[in-house]
């Protein structure tokens, strides 16, 4: 499969899971009764004001959150520069729901964006999510409960 094709094709598959992830909320709030459901999660979560960047180019986003019962609960996070043309998904933390405050960590090794380009020590705009996936007719679709963006600084190290 030539390369161009298999870039379409990966933008494609992004585009769907994407729409999925912003539908499935909307769609869920549609069918769900008025009432809260027992396993509902509320929460909080924030992110440090400085992310790191190995020289392998590995980034390490942290910050804390809380969460009472709930499962599974996960810390998403995700990291731009450059005025968010590119956002890259930066790892993901299962969430301890005990009530109490907990720290997170998140690294992964983007790739790089369309035109090439690599996040660099800088300002930078990162957003975590606290999400809990709960099953909808037998498929786990997410629901989240606290959303933090900020800019950050990312620091070579």
């Amino acid at each position: 499969m030539p390369v161009q094709s298999v870039k379409v094709l990966k933008s494609s598959l992004a585009g769907a899971v994407l729409l999925l992830l912003v539908a499935a909320p909307a769609a869920q709030a549609a069918t769900a009764p008025s009432a809260t459901p027992a396993s509902a999660v509320s929460g909080s979560v924030t992110v440090d004001p400085a992310g790191r960047i190995a020289p392998d180019g590995t980034v390490t986003l942290s910050g804390t959150y809380r969460c009472d019962a709930g499962g599974p609960v996960f810390v998403s996070s995700s990291v731009s520069q450059d005025a968010g043309a590119v956002r890259h998904g930066i790892g993901g933390t299962r969430a301890v729901c005990d009530g109490l405050e907990h720290p997170w960590v998140n690294s992964a090794r983007p790739a790089a964006g369309p035109a090439g380009e690599t996040l660099k020590p800088g300002p930078a705009q990162v957003e975590a999510t606290l999400m809990e996936l709960r099953p909808l007719s037998g498929l786990p679709l997410p629901a989240f409960h606290a959303r933090q963006a900020r800019e950050v600084t990312l620091v070579q190290g």
